[in-house]
C-alpha cells in the first residue's frame, strides 16, 4: 500500500487534482468529506463545537451552519486552535477506518486540507501539493464560491504560507493554467511516478542509484530535509539520530543524483527491526552488506575507532522504491567506525571544499584528530 498526501490552499485546485487521481484508480480519504461526517447532527464533534462555540453555530434543524461557525473559528488563533483540537482527532480516527479496510496493494490519496498546518507531512512516502498564486486563488474563490475579497483573503491566510508548502512538497503542482492543464499534470504525475512508486512497493523493488556525477543542485538540501523528518518521524525512539551525509550533503559539490542518509541505531538488532517502520515510508531493504575500506587506509592513531574488525563495519541498507527520487538509507550502529567515519567524511568535506578523495578516509581522519573533531 502506498499513502499519498495531498494538500493545498483554498481555491488552489485540489479538487480537481484529487478527482483526477481517482479516476486514475487511487482511493480518495477527503478530509473535507470526513470533516463533514464527523460533525453531522447526532455526533460528538457537532456536540464539542456547540459547547465550545455556542448553539449560534447551528441552523434551525440543528444542522452545523458552517458560515456562522467560520465567522467565529476564523476570527483569532485561539479559536481556530479549538477548532481544530475538536475536528482534528475525530478526522484522523476516521481517516485510520478507512485506510484499515483497503486492499494491500492500493493507492491511498489522502486529501488532507490542513496537512502542513497539522504537521503531517512526514507520515507520508511523497507529499503533493498544489499551488496558484493568492490574487488568482481569490478571484475563484469570488467566482466559483460566493466569498467576498476579504473572506477569501482572510481564509487565505489563516492556512500554511508557501513557503511552509514548499518545505514538505515532494511534487510542486502548479495551477495557474487552465483546468486542463492541471488535469494533464495530474495525469503524468500518476502514471509516470505514483504507480511505478506503488508497484516498486509491492513487488519489493528498490530504485537503483545513479553513479553518474551531476552538477550540484541546491536543492539536494530540501529534500534531504524532508527525508530526515520522515525517517525520523517513522523510527520514532528506536534511533540515536538521523543525518545527511554523503557528497549531496556538501555544498558546491558534484555528485551522483542520489540522497544518502544515515540512520543512527544502537544495535544492527534494531536496525532489522525497522524494516516494516521504513518499508511504510517508502523505503526497501536490500541485502545485507559489510561496509569497508582497504585495511592500508585506516588511520590507527587518535581517540576514535579505526578496527580492522569486518563486524563493526557491517550494516544494514534500503534504497527508495520512488523512481522520482533515488535514495540510499544505511543503517549503522553508533560508535562503529563506519558510523562515524559517515559524519566525519561529510564534514571533512565541508570545511575542505574541493579536497581530493582519494585517500580521504586517511586524510579526514588526521583533520580529526587535528582538530579535535566529535560525531
Amino acid at each position: 500500500m502506498l499513502r499519498i498526501g495531498l494538500t493545498g490552499g483554498i481555491g488552489a485546485g485540489k479538487s480537481t487534482v484529487s478527482a483526477t487521481f481517482a479516476e486514475c484508480g487511487g482511493i480518495i480519504v477527503d478530509g473535507d468529506v470526513i470533516a463533514r461526517e464527523v460533525v453531522e447532527p447526532g455526533t460528538d464533534g457537532l456536540a464539542g463545537l456547540v459547547e465550545a462555540f455556542g448553539p449560534e453555530i447551528l441552523l434551525p434543524d440543528g444542522a452545523l451552519n458552517r458560515p456562522a461557525l467560520a465567522a467565529v473559528a476564523f476570527s483569532d488563533e485561539e479559536k481556530r486552535a479549538t477548532l481544530n483540537g475538536i475536528v482534528h482527532p475525530l478526522v484522523g480516527q476516521r481517516r485510520a477506518e478507512l485506510i484499515e479496510a483497503a486492499a494491500p496493494d492500493a493507492v491511498i490519496v489522502e486529501d488532507i486540507p490542513l496537512l502542513v498546518e497539522s504537521q503531517m507531512a512526514p507520515l507520508f512516502p511523497l507529499v503533493v501539493i498544489v499551488h496558484a498564486a493568492e490574487n488568482l486563488r481569490v478571484a475563484r474563490l469570488i467566482e466559483h464560491r460566493g466569498f467576498t475579497e476579504s473572506d477569501a483573503r482572510a481564509r487565505i491566510s489563516a492556512q500554511a504560507t508557501d513557503e511552509q508548502r514548499r518545505a514538505v512538497a515532494d511534487v510542486w503542482l502548479d495551477n495557474s493554467g487552465s483546468q486542463a492543464d492541471l488535469v494533464e499534470r495530474a495525469q503524468q504525475l500518476w502514471f509516470n511516478r505514483i504507480l511505478p512508486f506503488a508497484r516498486n512497493l509491492q513487488s519489493g523493488e528498490a530504485v537503483a542509484a545513479p553513479l553518474q556525477p551531476v552538477a550540484y543542485d541546491a536543492g539536494w538540501a530540501d529534500e534531504a530535509h524532508r527525508i530526515v523528518a520522515r525517517l525520523q518521524t517513522a523510527c520514532g525512539h528506536r534511533v540515536v539520530r538521523v543525518d545527511h551525509v554523503g557528497l549531496t550533503a556538501v555544498p558546491g559539490t558534484d555528485a551522483p543524483d542520489v540522497i544518502d542518509v544515515q540512520v543512527t541505531v544502537e544495535s544492527l538488532d534494531v536496525a532489522d527491526e525497522l524494516a516494516d517502520a521504513l518499508q511504510s515510508v517508502g523505503y526497501l531493504p536490500l541485502a545485507d552488506g559489510i561496509d569497508a575500506v582497504e585495511p592500508d587506509a585506516r588511520s590507527t592513531v587518535g581517540q576514535f575507532d579505526h578496527s580492522d574488525d569486518a563486524a563493526l563495519w557491517r550494516s544494514r541498507l534500503h534504497a527508495s522504491a520512488d523512481p522520482g527520487r533515488p535514495t540510499n538509507v544505511h543503517l549503522r550502529v553508533a560508535g562503529w567506525p563506519n558510523q562515524q567515519y559517515a559524519l566525519l567524511f561529510t564534514d571533512w568535506l565541508r570545511a575542505n571544499p574541493g579536497a581530493d578523495t582519494a585517500g580521504a578516509y586517511r586524510l579526514a581522519w588526521e583533520w580529526a584528530d587535528a582538530t579535535g573533531w566529535r560525531p
